[in-house]
């Protein structure tokens, strides 16, 4: 799971490379100056304040970057690849979460497999094995709605507070965020509050991936 701090850090770090501060790449993206001040991350009752999804559109295009160099500033292992200072654009794959638990779509580490698939254009991530998951149903929401698409990395270190996709030996496929990895057991809360937490032994899950990012 993004952090409050890992986003702003991400924001300052695109600025430094533009050679700009925080308020000259504010007033760039076409916002108010003061958009990106520190005193603009805490709310008056001493809150995170979360940078809105429009202004985060507009600072990429205001520096010409793509979400895989904002993600590689959170996580050096997701810096797109490059030729020259150009990012690599792909397709990668589109997984309904549906066909998700059916085999044949991924194999034993949790990489796409077969082919069957559709295909959506990414920028190029540090993990060949991204992928795209769209969402079908409620059990995600308020979190994730109905056709959103949750771009997955099996290759991204997971940590506590993580948005994963976990699927289990028993062939079903969920997202959760993770509340607690050990060696034995592996303990999930449920993204809709509608449904159970879910703990699982190490042995009974087959693998386990990070949520990157999710469009909506």
């Amino acid at each position: 799971m993004l952090t409050h701090g890992e986003i702003w850090a991400a924001i300052d770090a695109l600025a430094r490379e533009n050679g700009m501060t925080a308020s000259a790449l504010a007033r760039r993206a076409g916002l108010d100056p003061t958009t990106f001040n520190k005193s603009k991350r805490i709310t008056r009752e001493g809150k995170p304040r979360w940078p809105s999804t429009e202004s985060v559109a507009k600072v990429l295009e205001a520096t010409g970057s793509s979400l895989a160099q904002l993600l590689g500033h959170i996580d050096p292992s997701l810096r797109p690849m490059a030729i020259g200072n150009q990012d690599s654009t792909r397709t990668i794959p589109l997984i309904g979460s549906a066909q998700a638990g059916a085999s044949g779509f991924f194999d034993d580490a949790g990489y796409p497999c077969g082919g069957a698939w559709d295909e959506i254009p990414f920028p190029g991530t540090g993990d060949p094995h991204a992928y795209a998951l769209e969402v079908s149903g409620d059990s995600m929401e308020p979190l994730y709605r109905d056709g959103d698409t949750l771009i997955v990395s099996p290759q991204a270190s997971v940590r506590r507070g993580d948005r994963v996709v976990v699927k289990t030996v028993e062939g079903e496929v969920m997202v959760k965020q993770l509340l607690r990895q050990t060696a034995k057991r592996i303990d999930l809360a449920s993204l809709n509050p509608a449904h159970p937490d879910r703990s699982f032994a190490t042995e009974d899950v087959v693998w386990i991936a990070r949520v990157l990012w999710a469009t909506q």
